[in-house]
């Protein structure tokens, strides 16, 4: 008899648009404290991003105050059968 491994896909979700919103902060602004580009805030906050550099979160992380990562990251599961997509969907283009 043959089993099947039920695989539990995981992603990393950066949760910077909730954390924006409780600062009253823009990407814009967000962008001028943390010396990020404002593009790549706006990829990071539509979870779009493939990679982040470390260096980059911690400058992002810096800028919000923030000295515990996990308020600006969560660990989520992916539905199994449901694709993990990175590309922005074409309203977002």
């Amino acid at each position: 008899m043959k089993f099947e491994e039920e695989v539990n896909m995981r992603t990393i979700r950066l949760r910077l648009n909730e954390v924006m919103a409780q600062r009253g902060l823009t990407q814009t602004q967000l962008a001028e404290l943390s010396g990020v580009r404002q593009a790549a805030i706006s990829e990071m906050s539509r979870n779009i991003r493939e990679q982040i550099n470390i260096k980059t979160l911690v400058k992002i992380a810096d800028a919000l105050e923030i000295n515990d990562i996990s308020e600006l990251l969560s660990l989520e599961y992916i539905p199994q059968g449901a694709e993990e997509s990175t590309e922005p969907k074409k309203e977002d283009r």
